[in-house]
C-alpha cells in the first residue's frame, strides 16, 4: 500500500512543489489550502491517489473539521508537511501592521501546532510517521524589516525542536527545513501584490526555486528508519545567510 503524505498550503510554492514531488516518489496525498480551485486543478494534475481539503489554519475549527472529515483508509499519514506560512510587510517593527502580525502569527505558529496535533497522536500510537517543519533562514536570526516574520520562523525552529524531544521514544521523526531566497509567490505576498519590488528581492541572484527544497523534504523522508535528518539549511550560491546576498547587477 502506498504511504500518505499530508501537505498544507499545497496549491502554490514549495507546497506544490512538494506534492509533485512526492508523487512521483510512490506517495498518496492529502493537500490542503484555502483554495478549492487550485486544489482540484493540482489534483488532476498529480499521477497519484488525490483527497483534498479546503480550508485555513488559521482557523482552527475549521482545521479540525477537516481532519476529522479525512475518510477511514486515509487517516494513516506517514509524512506531514508543515509548509504553509507567509511572510507580509518589510517595515520596521514600530511602523509594522498589527493585522499583518497576526495573520502571520496565526498561520506560521498556531496553523502548524494546530496540524501537529490533530496529527501527530496517530504517528505516536503507530509508531511511525515523519513531521517536516517549513522553517526559514529568518528562523536563525533578524534581519532587517523582517522582526515578527523572523519571530515566527525562529519559533517553528523551537516548536520542531521540542516536538522531536517529545517524540524520542518513538519512530517518529521530526525535520526542519531552513530555506533562503526562493523564488515563489512568497515575496509577491510579502508586498501585497506589489510585483515589481518582489522582482527586486530576487535581482541580480539565481535563487532556489521550490523544487529545490521538495527534493531536500523528499530526501528526508526517504532516509533509512534509523536516519533522522534534524534539520536543513538551504542557501542559494551566492546567499550566506538571511541577511548576506551577493548580487551580481
Amino acid at each position: 500500500m502506498k504511504k500518505t503524505a499530508l501537505i498544507t498550503g499545497a496549491t502554490s510554492g514549495i507546497g506544490e512543489a512538494c506534492a509533485r514531488k512526492f508523487a512521483e516518489g510512490g506517495y498518496r496525498l492529502i493537500i490542503t489550502g484555502r483554495n478549492e480551485q487550485k486544489l482540484n486543478q493540482l489534483k488532476d494534475e498529480l499521477d497519484t491517489e488525490v483527497l483534498t481539503l479546503r480550508y485555513d489554519v488559521r482557523d482552527r475549527k475549521a482545521t479540525e473539521a477537516a481532519v476529522k472529515s479525512i475518510p477511514e483508509g486515509w487517516t494513516d499519514i506517514d509524512v506531514l508537511i508543515n509548509n504553509a506560512g507567509l511572510a507580509l510587510g518589510l517595515e520596521p517593527e514600530y511602523e509594522g501592521d498589527m493585522d499583518d502580525w497576526e495573520t502571520m502569527i496565526d498561520t506560521n505558529i498556531k496553523g502548524l501546532l494546530t496540524m501537529t496535533r490533530l496529527i501527530v497522536p496517530g504517528m505516536v500510537e503507530r509508531n511511525r510517521g515523519h513531521v517536516i517543519n517549513i522553517g526559514s533562514v529568518a528562523g536563525d536570526a533578524a534581519y532587517a524589516g523582517g522582526n515578527v516574520y523572523c519571530a515566527t520562523k525562529s519559533a517553528v525552529k523551537a516548536i520542531t525542536d521540542g516536538l522531536r524531544i517529545d517524540v524520542a521514544h518513538t519512530a517518529v521523526r521530526v525535520t526542519n527545513l531552513k530555506p533562503g531566497l526562493v523564488e515563489t509567490r512568497f515575496s509577491n505576498v510579502r508586498f501585497h501584490g506589489d510585483d515589481a519590488r518582489a522582482d527586486n528581492v530576487y535581482k541580480g541572484i539565481t535563487p532556489l526555486t521550490g523544487t529545490d527544497i521538495a527534493d531536500v523534504a523528499f530526501y528526508a523522508a526517504s532516509a533509512p528508519a534509523h536516519v533522522q535528518i534534524a534539520e536543513v539549511l538551504i542557501l542559494a550560491t551566492h546567499q550566506a545567510n538571511g541577511s548576506v546576498i551577493h548580487r551580481k547587477l
